[in-house]
């Protein structure tokens, strides 16, 4: 038996499991956020900006920033959209 190929078989293996983790990790973020997006522009009425200001990114900032995550603030959403 050859140890030295059984370990770097396990620690490619290891690799090739976490890139494969990354890429689907990364895929769904960036459905997630053109999703995100699409709803923040059908919510404006189809607006590239609603005709109230950014009123709506900013209520929705505040609410998502309690209920989900810190990183929902303005400017990720306005990015999103």
């Amino acid at each position: 038996m050859n140890y030295y190929n059984e370990i770097i078989n396990e620690l490619i293996n290891n690799e090739i499991t976490k890139r494969v983790k990354d890429y689907s990790k990364n895929k769904s973020d960036l459905n997630t956020y053109y999703n995100v997006g699409k709803l923040l522009i059908e919510a404006q009425g189809g607006e590239k900006r609603a005709k109230y200001g950014d009123g709506l990114i900013k209520n929705y900032s505040t609410k998502l920033i309690k209920e989900v995550d810190k990183k929902y603030n303005i400017t990720n959403l306005k990015r999103m959209r």
